[in-house]
């Protein structure tokens, strides 16, 4: 017989075990959602159908898929927990027939009539993980004219177990990846941070006073010092410990990007713009978020960013309804973000909010007995990728480590290690085998018997020389180092004879 002439109240074995192949996978979850809706429509010989999930953020219903000749139109509606059929259904978590919603006054006619879509007969059930309804499916009329019948409220809460059997399926998958992104970030950066010195001491216990509370702490330092570590520090040590950390370098993104990363956007904001989309903030909701480079962020940005900071209520792009998250934010710069106010080139409102606790991450030329602990370190990290037991660093390549000045801080160091551990003899790390050149420890013209115009004119060959091989020649990067014009720079190195 052919199952387009099955009886409405029975599922051809075929197609159960088929759809039950789908949600084994679940790998598309909207892709999989949408099958199981138009399988059940045409099941029932119904003239449409429509899957509708429940936003915790927002406390309504939206249409996730849709059947029929307004499938398009009616996706861009919402309905209120308790509201019309479906939102009676999700609320008491109980299945509806109704034969003519005519008569039926929990029947909400608005959506209905605004996209000119009559309706006679509904059959509406829940979809449950576990205790928790998570949405409902619904079908409408039957095509042939005749109501709804009990033998397709039956047929249609087991196409509706099956969808919440994908749903379940596909945030197991996607709580396992978190998990492995979340252990392979912590893994990457290296959570530990390394050192016993006064001034990272200092930092790291003020760091833990303020992990406590829920206050917004501003970490700035130079690029390179580890501000994200000191971040995920604070994070690991709040009540928040148990809930996501999410990061995002605000700097990488164009503004448009920024927005539907932080925010997330609804299906249809744009072109490509599928299905739903979950922001940044609804991810860290009951953790913390880390804006990395937070001085990078345009104004029209920032403006959106300090409503969320100040009410924790966002919108998502191309969405009208207001989203809460409970959110503590962690923000770093490298830039001296207070001159950044002071030009007018980020807010100061937003400043204020987020600088309600400023943690200054010291320079590794500040904390000079760390070195040795952070070589052994990295080291150690270098043994383990190759497989050798002998990598050491010679006394001499140690003093001239010590001796640089890191203006790149750990990274740099880190950097500097892995190509002398690549270039070198793979056994010990020698002096030539490091990418950085000795700083003068003395000052040039610093000597009995010079006028102190020849002593400057001395210090001010040396000073420019020791800058361009710093820059590796690049005039335009040491002029901006010495906070010169280029033009300038130029005319000195013809004065003094510099290549």
């Amino acid at each position: 017989m052919d199952s387009s002439h099955q009886p409405s109240s029975v599922m051809p074995l075929s197609q159960l075990r088929e759809i039950s192949s789908w949600i084994s996978s679940a790998h598309d979850l909207d892709h999989l959602l949408q099958l199981v809706v138009e399988t059940a429509t045409r099941a029932m010989n119904a003239k449409a159908g429509s899957l509708l999930l429940f936003d915790q953020k927002t406390g309504k219903l939206y249409f996730q898929v849709a059947t029929g000749e307004k499938k398009d139109e009616i996706k861009f509606y919402e309905v209120a927990m308790g509201q019309g059929i479906a939102g009676t259904v999700a609320q008491n978590g109980l299945p509806l027939l109704i034969p003519d919603v005519a008569n039926d006054s929990r029947w909400y006619k608005e959506i209905s009539k605004a996209i000119g879509f009559e309706t006679r007969s509904i059959a509406c059930v829940p979809m449950r993980l576990e205790t928790q309804v998570v949405g409902v499916v619904q079908i409408i009329d039957k095509l042939d004219g005749t109501c709804l019948k009990d033998t397709d409220l039956m047929l249609l809460q087991v196409y509706a177990d099956l969808a919440a059997a994908a749903i379940g399926t596909a945030k197991r998958i996607e709580r396992i990846n978190t998990q492995n992104r979340d252990l392979k970030a912590a893994l990457g950066i290296k959570t530990k941070i390394i050192g016993e010195s006064n001034a990272l001491k200092k930092i790291i216990s003020d760091a833990l006073k303020a992990a406590g509370s829920k206050t917004s702490v501003l970490i700035t330092g130079e690029s390179g010092t580890g501000k994200e570590l000191l971040a995920r520090l604070i994070h690991d040590a709040s009540p928040r410990k148990d809930g996501p950390m999410v990061t995002l370098n605000c700097a990488a993104l164009p503004v448009t990007l920024l927005e539907d990363e932080l925010f997330g956007h609804e299906k249809g904001a744009f072109t490509g713009a599928v299905s739903r989309k979950t922001g940044k903030f609804e991810i860290a909701d009951g953790g913390t978020i880390f804006l990395d480079e937070i001085g990078e962020m345009v104004p029209e940005m920032q403006a959106k960013l300090l409503r969320i900071v100040q009410e924790g209520v966002f919108y998502r792009v191309g969405g009208n309804t207001p989203v809460q998250v409970d959110v503590r934010v962690l923000s770093a710069t490298n830039r001296e973000i207070e001159k950044e106010v002071a030009a007018g080139r980020f807010r100061e409102d937003l400043f204020y909010r987020l600088n309600v606790i400023q943690l200054t991450m010291p320079p590794l030329r500040e904390r000079k007995e760390d070195i040795a602990l952070l070589c052994d370190h990295f080291l150690a990290s270098f043994r383990m990728e190759r497989g050798t037991s002998s990598l050491s660093i010679t006394p001499a390549a140690m003093e001239k480590i010590v001796a640089y000045g890191w203006p790149g801080n750990i990274r740099e160091l880190k950097n500097a290690l892995e190509r002398a551990v690549v270039m070198g003899n793979g056994q010990q790390i020698m002096p030539g085998d490091l990418p950085i050149q000795r700083e003068r420890s003395d000052y040039p013209g610093l000597q009995v018997g010079l006028t102190l115009q020849e002593a400057t004119e001395r210090f001010k060959k040396a000073f420019i020389e020791m800058n361009l091989e710093q820059s590796a020649g690049n005039k335009s990067r040491a002029a901006k180092v010495m906070n010169i014009q280029r033009t300038y720079l130029s005319r000195l190195i013809s004065k003094y004879g510099l290549r």
